[in-house]
């Protein structure tokens, strides 16, 4: 009996040898420098800042990663926004809306050793306000931010996904 338990605890030490967090992965397709620059919107300057700002704090916190000039990294991200928008998602008993929520889209073009492969992910946030207010400029930033960091984690799915099947910025 304790030669069989002996065999077991042997067995599964084997087969869990074999487990990767996803950030290895990634880590593996992007490097570990990295460069972003972001397409700012002439509409909407201020939330183009914002995102770029949540997508280099996410690729640090994320990737593990530092960041770096575009000619000394291993990987740099090319990142244009499509204009963030609200959608009411909650009404009180009066009509008025009570609940928004915050939807950033990402297309990011990755491109490292001369290869590009295009990624596109998108984010949400849902914040609530007073009825019949108006939507400040501190919550609509930090909106912003906690969807754009969503949205970075969509993408960090998306390349750890890459990473594991053995597809390094492949066309």
């Amino acid at each position: 009996m304790r030669f069989l338990a002996g065999l077991v605890v042997i067995a599964v030490l084997f087969l869990g040898c074999g487990y990767k967090p996803s950030a290895k992965y990634a880590r593996d397709v992007t490097g570990d420098k990295i460069s972003t620059s972001i397409k700012i919107s002439a509409a909407d300057p201020e939330n183009s800042v914002l995102i770029k700002d949540a997508i280099d704090v996410a690729v640090i916190d994320t990737f593990h990663a530092s960041l770096t000039d575009r000619y000394h990294s291993t990987t740099h991200l090319d990142i244009s926004v499509s204009n963030p928008h609200y959608s009411p998602i909650q009404y009180d008993a009066n009509g008025f809306i009570i609940a928004y929520r915050m939807m950033v889209q990402l297309y990011i073009t990755a491109y490292k050793d001369g290869k590009a492969k295009k990624y596109k992910t998108s984010g949400f946030y849902d914040f609530s306000v007073q009825p019949n207010a108006i939507i400040t400029d501190q919550q609509r930033f930090e909106a912003i931010r906690y969807a754009a960091q969503k949205a970075i984690s969509g993408f960090l799915t998306q390349v750890s996904a890459d990473g594991s099947r053995g597809e390094y910025a492949n066309p």
